[in-house]
Formats: C-alpha cells, structure tokens, sequence
C-alpha cells in the first residue's frame, strides 16, 4: 500500500476514533486499516497510537505526526480536487497547433464559433508546418496532414487527403492547357473540371508550374504522382516557386502556372470558379488529414469537446474521415 493511502486510513482513524469506521469509509475491512498503521509506525520506529479495547489514542509523536502530514494531507487533497474540477469542465487553457494552410483555411472560422459556444475556454493557437514534438511542447490538440508515426500520440482521422491539379480559369496557361488536353466535362452544375490527361510527361514539363517549397527543407515538392494508374513524373522547365500554400493556390489562379496542391487549398477558389480542377490524382497511401493529442487516461473536458466540436464542424462542410469536398463538387470521367 502506498504511502499516501496509508497517511489516508491514519488521518481517517483519528477522525472516527476506530478501525471498523474507517474501514467502511474507505471500502475495506479493519484488519487492512490496522496492519497498514502498523507498518507506518514501523516505517517511522515510532508509536502513533494508542490502542484500548474501547479506544484509540493519539500519543505525543502521533499528534506531532498528525498536525503535520494533516495540513499537507488536505492542501494535498484540495489541489486534487481543483484538478479534478478543472479537468472535468469546460474551462481552462488549451493548447493548439495547427498547420498554416488548411488552419487558415479550414480552422479560423471554426476556432471564432467554438469560441463562442465555450468563452471560458482559453485557446492558444500557434500555425506551424514543421515537425512540433507535443509531448515536451506541452500542446493539447495538433492537426497534422500527410502520415503520421508517432507511437506517443492518438489520432483519429478527420478527412482524406486527396491532391488536385489545378489551372486557372484565366490567361495564357489556361488556353495552352485547352491545346493539348482533352476536355471532358460531365456538366455544367460541377464546381470543378476534370479532364483527361492524355499528354506525355515532356508536354506537360513544357508548360508553366506553381511549386511549393518546404520551408524545414528548402526542397520543392516534386510533382510525382499517379493518374488513374499512370505514372507521371514532370521535370518542370518554367517555375514560380513559393513557399505558402495559400499564396501557391493564388498564383494558380491568376495564371501563372498548373499547380499540384491539397485539397483544402484548392476548395476556395474552385468554388469561385478562378480554379479548375484539371485531375483529381490517385491517393498517396495512408495519408490524411488527423487531429492529435497526447496519449491519456482522462482526457480533459476541454479538449474532448473541442475534438467533437471540429468534427462537428467537418461534417457540416461535407467532410468526413472517408470524404472530402471533392467528392460532391467534381465528378470522375
């Protein structure tokens, strides 16, 4: 039995004078009480009580004891209790690390009504696409794109994590596309296009490109992937490089270049028809968009809700572990 269960049953003791009430106070039986105040004297090579037929007696060292484990037993058990409190309201600070784009995108209008709903919750937000280690940075909720191998860490998956090829719905680099694409839209009510890729690698280097760079890496992200099982591999010859997603998305837009981005990048400008949808490529394996939190008995009232609340909000766009917006907004060919 541990030490501060057993300063328990002996501060219990004093208070009703006898081993059978402490006991049934504490869900044990009095042969426990007595052999774990036993062992303490023991420990202490001290005499702590007194014992009659009739009675229990505190002696001179154990009212000296009792005074003092006693204030530290109930500051100790007052600070319990306000830890307990706060872990199980909806109060408190809590801890978030988004990634910039899709925290941007996806997360600022969120945060505002989660806000609302549940004012004594106190966010601290930090946007940040390089590896965060959660358990010795303290954070309570991270979302996390791409795959995740973090043994330490819960994570439940919020949606797919498809790519897109885009282009721009204006310009010279839409027009060029137009020449060696064949298009093949399935009507006029989709937010988005897809065509057919029927050109080679080479064709398609010779066009101009969006690229996004790794700001941890300094390296471009290549444009490497696969169409409806074909593999494509695209050396680009006339690059704008960038290292912001949302700005990469915009570029694309304005016509400075085909772009391979996520889909929660591309969601915005689709919608407003200044982006096309050119393919929707195949999965990358085990990848997705997951919210994480550190692996613990008790979560915090705070952060479950906070976790059903993003949820919550995902659904209502549409989004769900198995689906993205793309599946209503853009029909394969």
């Amino acid at each position: 039995m541990d030490k501060f269960k057993t300063i328990a049953l002996f501060m219990s003791t004093i208070e009703t004078g006898n081993f059978s009430a402490t006991a049934k106070k504490h869900a044990t039986d009095p042969s426990t009480v007595s052999k774990a105040i036993k062992r303490l004297e023991e420990q202490l090579g001290l005499q702590l009580l007194y014992r009659s037929t009739r009675q229990l007696s505190l002696t001179s060292a154990g009212q000296k004891y009792a005074d003092t484990v006693g204030s530290l037993y109930q500051q100790l058990e007052s600070c319990e209790h306000e830890l307990k409190s706060a872990n199980n309201s909806y109060s408190g600070a809590l801890k978030i690390n988004l990634p910039v784009s899709y925290g941007r995108v996806y997360m600022l209008p969120m945060l505002s009504q989660f806000k609302m709903t549940y004012p004594e919750i106190e966010l601290e937000v930090s946007f940040n696409d390089q590896y965060v280690d959660m358990i010795s940075d303290a954070v309570d909720i991270s979302i996390r794109s791409g795959t995740l191998n973090d043994s330490r860490l819960v994570a439940q998956k919020l949606s797919p994590m498809p790519f897109v090829l885009c282009m721009s719905t204006k310009g010279q680099e839409n027009q060029s596309l137009k020449s060696v694409c064949a298009s093949n839209s399935s009507g006029s009510d989709d937010l988005g296009i897809i065509q057919n890729i029927d050109i080679s690698n080479e064709e398609l280097a010779a066009l101009p490109w969006v690229l996004f760079r790794f700001k941890q890496t300094g390296k471009t992200m290549p444009i490497n992937f696969t169409y409806q099982g074909r593999n494509i591999h695209v050396e680009p010859k006339r690059v704008t490089i960038v290292d912001d997603g949302e700005a990469m998305a915009r570029m694309c837009a304005e016509g400075l270049g085909l772009c391979l981005m996520p889909h929660f990048n591309a969601k915005a400008l689709v919608m407003e028809d200044k982006m096309k949808v050119v393919a929707k490529v195949d999965e990358f394996p085990n990848s997705g968009v997951f919210i994480v939190y550190p692996k613990r008995k008790d979560l915090p009232k705070r952060t479950q809700v906070f976790i059903e609340f993003v949820k919550a909000y995902l659904k209502e766009m549409g989004e769900s572990p198995s689906k993205t917006w793309l599946d209503r907004a853009v029909k394969p060919t």
